[in-house]
């Protein structure tokens, strides 16, 4: 049976349009004003003064399966992504075993096909040990090929701290390759320096100062170097300085960019003055840092010096998040509440729905070159959320739907709710209802990235 949802205030590519959206076969068939479907059976959705944008997609998540689903699960995370509005999401390799053969990342989208709520994809692993499995990655079915969290057991392990393999890597992959990048010299003489003064009881407020600005900006400039050399397709993830966001491109159309980036949720919320209160809940890597920039980064999205918004969604329990500086782990849950926290920074005038919008679905689709989303376009699938601006709520235990059952926004008021989310035109979230009858699809992309 076809859907249409009436009246809606259509929030895509750089234009909010009032109008009527025809869903028909996990597709839009129909957008215009006043759609007449007379001798036609349907279910109707009334928009009268909702706001509908492109479902978010998320090109970095960790939900932790399989191997570590104390924390998370791709069903519980998925689930609590759809809540939030996010209809894809592409996840990083640091599972148990991590996914470091193509064997194993077929296992990921396996179970993907049967738990997943949201679309999907799976990043392949790379490390200095499996470069030929890597070059055998099908980019027709592959988001792309990564790094990103495989130090979680070995802190020398990020690649952007071996520019003689990342020579090798770039001058014979096809493929899109996504980098941490943070220098691990700098950061073991800070936490030296540190740990001589306070022991194994490192204020959490000097985190930036370890992983500082001078980490990040000297690994993303040696990465840089070494990708533009080769002309390689890479996207850097979790820009976390004012000073690395200075360092790309903003003079060309995003799909002609060879070097992207993104800015993530909580580099954009929080700052270096919120060590005190939170302590190990803001404790990410790379370091959320200081209020400048906070700041720069959101002026860097907004002049396209960035060029998309992530989560780096990476739950912990309680007790691994508890304790001393070295105890407690990096990383934390924000698929449900990035584009309500979005949404605030709209209402504070700080960004505006079309650029949300761009940042969050449009540009994603572009970077990874995913077929047939991220747009609210006639043919295209019908990934969608239906917002409802000046719903105002609370963020508490009681509607967290993490699997580690917290949130460094617990206590926040958001302005605006998240009302439904359809993924592949299957309204998949109403209201706190889940409809869990379908899974999400295996996103597709264009060969040539």
């Amino acid at each position: 049976m076809k859907t249409i949802i009436r009246n809606a205030f259509i929030v895509n590519e750089g234009n909010i349009n009032r109008a009527d959206i025809l869903i028909a076969n996990e597709r839009i068939e129909k957008i215009a004003v006043n759609i007449d479907l007379t001798n036609t059976n349907y279910n109707e959705i009334n928009a009268e003064g909702l706001y509908i944008m492109p479902g978010v997609i998320d090109d970095q998540v960790h939900f932790r399966d399989p191997g570590l689903t104390h924390k998370g699960t791709i069903y519980s995370e998925s689930k609590a992504a759809v809540a939030g509005g996010i209809t894809s999401y592409m996840d990083m390799p640091n599972t148990l075993p991590n996914t470091l053969t193509q064997k194993l990342l077929e296992e990921k989208y396996t179970k993907a096909s049967k738990t997943s709520l949201a679309n999907y994809s799976f990043f392949m692993g790379i490390n200095q040990n499996n470069l030929e499995e890597v070059l055998k990655t099908n980019n027709e079915n592959v988001c792309g090929i990564t790094d990103d969290g495989l130090y979680f057991n070995n802190d020398d392990g990020i690649l952007a701290n071996n520019p003689a393999f990342l020579e090798i890597l770039f001058s014979r992959t096809n493929s899109l390759v996504s980098l941490h990048s943070e220098d691990d010299a700098i950061i073991k003489n800070n936490t030296s320096k540190y740990f001589e003064l306070y022991g194994e009881d490192i204020p959490f407020k000097f985190h930036p100062k370890i992983r500082s600005e001078e980490a990040c900006l000297s690994a993303t400039k040696r990465v840089l170097e070494i990708a533009k050399k080769h002309n390689t397709r890479l996207h850097l993830l979790h820009v976390s300085t004012t000073a690395e966001a200075q360092l790309f491109d903003n003079n060309m159309p995003i799909r002609e960019k060879r070097i992207t980036a993104e800015a993530c949720i909580h580099h954009l919320w929080f700052s270096d003055a919120d060590y005190d209160k939170l302590g190990a809940q803001i404790k990410w890597n790379p370091a959320v840092k200081t209020e400048n920039d906070k700041n720069g980064l959101l002026a860097a999205l907004l002049n396209n010096k960035i060029d998309i918004i992530a989560t780096d969604h990476a739950p912990h329990t309680q007790k691994e998040k508890s304790g001393t500086y070295f105890k407690s782990m990096s990383g934390g849950p924000l698929v449900q509440h990035a584009l309500p926290a979005m949404l605030n920074l709209f209402h504070e005038g700080k960004i505006s729905l079309e650029k949300i919008v761009e940042k969050m679905s449009h540009n994603v689709a572009e970077i990874y070159r995913i077929k047939e989303r991220g747009y609210i376009r006639e043919g295209y699938y019908a990934d969608l959320v239906m917002i409802d601006l000046n719903n105002i709520w609370m963020v508490s235990p009681k509607n967290i739907l993490y699997k580690c059952q917290w949130s460094p926004l617990e206590n926040q008021l958001f302005k605006s709710k998240i009302v439904k989310t359809f993924v592949n035109g299957t309204l998949v979230y109403d209201n706190g209802v889940f409809n869990e009858s379908k899974s999400g699809s295996r996103l597709k992309f264009s060969k040539n990235r």
